[in-house]
């Protein structure tokens, strides 16, 4: 009943379905991938929260350059482990970063060096806060002054974001919409550490007039549900092979005898004898 299976046909058709159901189930596999990997980042994230702040130096390797350069970026599984370190902010050149949203208000980050007894510095982003009330979303808000002396910073460590945006100087302030490290250093008087510190806690205080900027988990589950989505469409490509393959080989047709022999409607049928009317005795 299947022979036909092995007519160029029917073969190309099946390496097609071959083919389809294979690309399937890799983007299935690299979709179950990315669902680790934002797993393994929200189990960090939630790890970190209560674990005790360890020496920035012991994370991130320390910057050996000259002024405006960069140190070694840190493992990436160092993300979001609480840092402490000391130092003094050197607030003459606040970075705002625009765009930034909290409670889906849009607002900015700022972002304050923090420069370190070596001389070194590592930015520190003291939290967001919103365009003044009687102008727009980039309206640039009034920074309040960063704490004079010695700063203690508790803070989760960001790694530096890509696909870095044009930097622009205006009164005295930068001004950008992505903290890429590397390039924001340039700006900087001091070598600077990888990375920067989302401050957690600060002795002397922060001031309330920044909104703490929350650290959002993963969509995980939205990955976890294209893997189910390709592994699916993965096995109703081979199932609709095989319903197309005895569909075929039943003659495309449902009305098949229980015999498996169709119904000839054309066969001719045996004529009737004629009633012999004369021998009847009425």
């Amino acid at each position: 009943m299947y022979r036909f299976l092995l007519t160029p046909r029917w073969l190309g058709i099946l390496a097609l379905t071959l083919v389809a159901a294979a690309v399937m189930v890799l983007l299935g596999d690299w979709q179950l991938h990315r669902y680790q990997e934002r797993a393994a980042t929200n189990e960090r994230i939630d790890s970190t929260a209560t674990m005790p702040p360890v020496p920035l130096s012991q994370v991130v390797p320390p910057p050996v350059g000259p002024a405006g350069s960069v140190g070694q970026p840190p493992s990436a599984d160092a993300a979001w482990t609480r840092i402490t370190v000391t130092g003094r902010y050197d607030d003459t050149t606040p970075i705002l970063i625009r765009n930034r949203t909290v409670e889906s208000r849009v607002g900015f980050e700022v972002l304050t060096p923090l420069v370190l007894a070596d001389g070194s510095a590592v930015l520190v982003d003291r939290g967001w806060l919103a365009p003044p009330p009687s102008g727009n979303a980039l309206s640039r808000p009034t920074v309040p002054a960063a704490p004079t002396g010695e700063v203690t910073v508790v803070g989760r460590l960001h790694l530096s974001e890509s696909k870095p945006d044009a930097i622009v100087r205006q009164d005295g302030r930068v001004e950008t919409r992505r903290i890429s490290v590397p390039e924001l250093a340039r700006e900087l008087k001091y070598p600077v550490y990888h990375g920067y510190l989302l401050l957690d806690e600060q002795t002397p205080a922060a001031d309330p007039a920044f909104a703490a900027v929350a650290i959002g988990h993963e969509n995980d589950w939205q990955n976890a549900g294209y893997v189910v989505q390709w592994w699916l469409f993965a096995l109703l490509t081979l199932v609709g092979f095989g319903w197309a393959a005895r569909r075929e080989a039943r003659g495309g047709t449902g009305d098949d005898n229980a015999d498996g022999a169709s119904l000839d409607l054309a066969a001719p049928r045996k004529p009737r004898k004629p009633l012999d009317r004369a021998a009847d005795p009425a």
